[in-house]
Parts: structure tokens; C-alpha cells; sequence
């Protein structure tokens, strides 16, 4: 690609950052999903897993926030190239909050097998 913009990554790394601000500004999902991370994860200090552990759920946690971004912009795309009504439009924001609800699933039921395994061990 002769055309191709030179790579800066502290000007990526911005426009991630933008990316995320906007994403909280205007999700709401997003907002109770981040508090539910912090609160999760200050948490983990007192039910005392071990590192793995520990990992697994905080992974798991920031894989429902990545899904999350990932849905914001694909409902952002199918609105800006099919604003009026389409069944189309309507399976592919369906399918990426069927994505956002799959992890959301996961986490959940990762964190009850680890939280059941500290009380019953």
C-alpha cells in the first residue's frame, strides 16, 4: 500500500483512549459493566484465591468489556451504513449482543464455580 499512514503509537494509543471515553460516555451497559469490574476486582482482595485464580476472573471480566466495545461499534457501523430499517441490520446488532450476553454468562458462571469452590473447599 503506497498510500499508507506512518504507524505512531502514542497517536493509536489516543485514539483508543477516545474510543473508550466515548464508549462510557454513551453506554450505559458499559458504565454498570466497568463499576462491576472494580468492584469485582477490589473483591478478589478479600475471598484470597490464588494467582490463577485470580487471573481467571479478572480475564474474564475484561473479556465482557472487550465484547461490550466490540458491540458498541458494530451497532455504530450498521447504524451509519443502514439507517432506516433493516432485518439485516437488525441480526448483526442481535448477534453482538448475543456476544455481550454469551460472556456475560461465562463470567458469571466462572465466578460462581470459583466463589462455590472457596466457601464448600
Amino acid at each position: 500500500m503506497r498510500n499508507r499512514p506512518e504507524y505512531k503509537f502514542f497517536k493509536n494509543f489516543g485514539y483508543a483512549r477516545e474510543g473508550l471515553a466515548e464508549i462510557f460516555k454513551n453506554e450505559k451497559s458499559f458504565r454498570i459493566e466497568i463499576y462491576i469490574f472494580l468492584v469485582t476486582t477490589i473483591s478478589l482482595f478479600f475471598w484470597n484465591f490464588d494467582l490463577v485464580f485470580n487471573l481467571f476472573l479478572i480475564f474474564s471480566m475484561a473479556f465482557v468489556l472487550v465484547c461490550e466495545c466490540l458491540n458498541s461499534g458494530l451497532e455504530r457501523v450498521t447504524d451509519l451504513s443502514s439507517p432506516d430499517y433493516h432485518a439485516l441490520a437488525k441480526a448483526a446488532k442481535d448477534a453482538g449482543s448475543a456476544a455481550v450476553m454469551i460472556a456475560n454468562f461465562l463470567c458469571g458462571a466462572l465466578w460462581f464455580v470459583a466463589i462455590g469452590y472457596k466457601i464448600w473447599s
